[in-house]
């Protein structure tokens, strides 16, 4: 019989580094468990994809023709560059110039500053590994993407946030918060301030056309000890279903000087093929190579080569346009649900109207709270509604208190019926509450 582990180990821990011992295990993880184990809950929870409009079929048929190839499949299956390959660099690149109406000729930078990584998020910690040190400072929307700064706490350094409104983050805060940070001589502490500019995880706002450049001139204006990078995270662009479509901040910095863009085929392709993009001031491209280099020698490049064949035939055009087509009904459920909700309650309820990505976002009278620890979270579960409190979404700033009346829905992995009848329950635990 062997040995009990636990007995084994004795009393001696292993010695986890810092940012180990910092890591908090992800909320969100704690309610897909919820979910998984209650069948009749109707989770507006996790941000999954939709799972009936994931390309099978068009996977299928690219791998098919690329292995019936064997100098090309052989190629797939050998290892590729760290910044990806090569045909793919340049279509994701032309494809961002597109996006805002740009000839690639025109467009900032260039293909050779484009790193393929592995989903936007691999992204987003190459950068912030080759740019913070512990005890700097990284400025984020008030609320903002928890999974990025529940890893920057980790890691040591000050999450500061801007307050947003529905055209998102105010520049006038961003440049009061810096100028009072020079003002006592912490301004070199600020290395980068990260916007989500269309359709905001967890908000669904999209930043207004006039504030991008406001927010590019802002961080110029501080940039005094150092260059600082306006980090702006697209994600959810291409899940655009109504409303305006503004220009890219990065395209409004001709020299590409103070911006990098982060993009992904998770949210518009498939997440199960792991491949993001990021492109870079060209002073930042081999310091994050050297990163990239030492974590995984370059992201999935079979996965890259499926990504360039579909770009190349028109195959990825085609499923953005079907898939955006399948979300627009659904956030037509989400927005009619919603209204329906505000008349149903009658409390003062704010939300925002959805017009891309994946989530709808609610603001309660400041009485209610939404927390995980709430009435209202508990008597939602009782309902059969899952939701994500919006206390998961605020960073921890030292400046501010984390509202405890806000919440989060997603209609990502829900069908129509299912979107109705869940925001139905999450009324009738409203009124409950209220009771």
């Amino acid at each position: 019989m062997k040995p009990d582990a636990t007995l084994a180990a004795g009393t001696r821990p292993f010695g986890l580094s810092q940012a180990a011992r910092h890591t908090e295990e992800q909320p969100i993880g704690e309610l897909i468990e919820l979910a998984l184990t209650n069948p009749d809950l109707i989770s507006l929870a996790a941000g999954l994809v939709d799972q009936e409009t994931l390309p099978n079929e068009v996977t299928r048929d690219i791998v098919s023709d690329l292995l019936s190839d064997p100098v090309a499949g052989k190629a797939a299956l050998q290892y590729g560059p760290t910044r990806g390959d090569e045909k793919l660099r340049h279509l994701v690149y032309d494809h961002m110039a597109g996006l805002d109406g740009i000839s690639p000729d025109l467009f900032p930078g260039n293909a050779d500053q484009v790193v393929l990584t592995t989903g936007s998020q691999q992204g987003q910690h190459l950068l912030a590994e080759v740019l913070l040190d512990c005890g700097d400072i990284v400025i984020v929307g008030w609320p903002s993407y928890f999974v990025l700064t529940g890893a920057l706490t980790a890691w040591q350094c000050e999450v500061r946030a801007v307050e947003m409104d529905d055209q998102g983050m105010i520049p006038q805060q961003l440049d009061d918060l810096l100028a009072a940070l020079d003002k006592i001589n912490q301004l070199h502490r600020v290395k980068i301030v990260y916007v989500q500019t269309f359709h905001q995880n967890p908000t669904g706002r999209t930043l207004a056309e006039p504030r991008r450049q406001e927010l590019l001139d802002i961080v110029r204006k501080y940039s005094k000890h150092h260059k600082l990078l306006l980090l702006e995270d697209a994600a959810y662009r291409e899940l655009t279903y109504s409303g305006p479509t503004p220009k890219s901040i990065l395209s409004r910095d001709p020299d590409l000087e103070h911006t990098a863009l982060l993009m992904t085929f998770s949210k518009p392709f498939s997440p199960g093929l792991r491949t993001g993009y990021a492109l870079l001031p060209s002073d930042m491209v081999e310091p994050v190579l050297r990163a990239k280099g030492g974590r995984d020698f370059g992201s999935n490049y079979f996965s890259q080569k499926i990504l360039a064949r579909a770009m190349e035939t028109g195959a990825y055009e085609k499923h953005v346009t079907a898939l955006c087509a399948r979300y627009a009904q659904k956030a037509e459920r989400m927005n009619d649900g919603l209204a329906k909700l505000n008349r149903t309650v009658d409390l003062d309820l704010r939300v925002v109207q959805v017009h891309g990505g994946l989530y709808g976002w609610v603001e309660l009278p400041e009485s209610i709270r939404a927390d995980p620890e709430s009435d209202l979270f508990r008597i939602a579960v009782e309902e059969g509604v899952l939701y994500v409190p919006g206390t998961y979404c605020f960073p921890k700033d030292p400046a501010r208190t984390v509202p405890m009346n806000t919440l989060r829905l997603s209609f990502g992995l829900a069908e129509p019926e299912e979107i109705t009848e869940g925001l139905d329950r999450f009324a009738r635990s409203l009124q409950r509450v209220c009771l």
